[in-house]
């Protein structure tokens, strides 16, 4: 959901990553406008429940996570 054009919703600092690893611009876009649409995509569902058990400044502890943390974007 493109905060340029649509509402935006408060999620774990980490599923922006997964959700733009999945899933490409025009996809999001075309068909995932929603929390719930989102929710509704197997891989995305589970990896959020998995996230959902960290706290919620959890970042991760791979390389991902490290680049996360310095602000520097890959």
């Amino acid at each position: 959901m493109p905060a340029l054009t649509g509402e935006t919703a408060l999620i774990h600092a980490v599923c922006p990553w997964m959700i733009h690893r999945t899933l490409s611009e025009g996809e999001l876009a075309r068909g995932f406008a929603t929390v719930e649409a989102l929710r509704a995509r197997e891989g995305l569902r589970r990896f959020w429940d998995w996230a959902g058990q960290r706290p919620p400044g959890w970042r991760g502890g791979g390389v991902a996570g490290r680049v996360a943390v310095r602000g520097v974007r890959s």
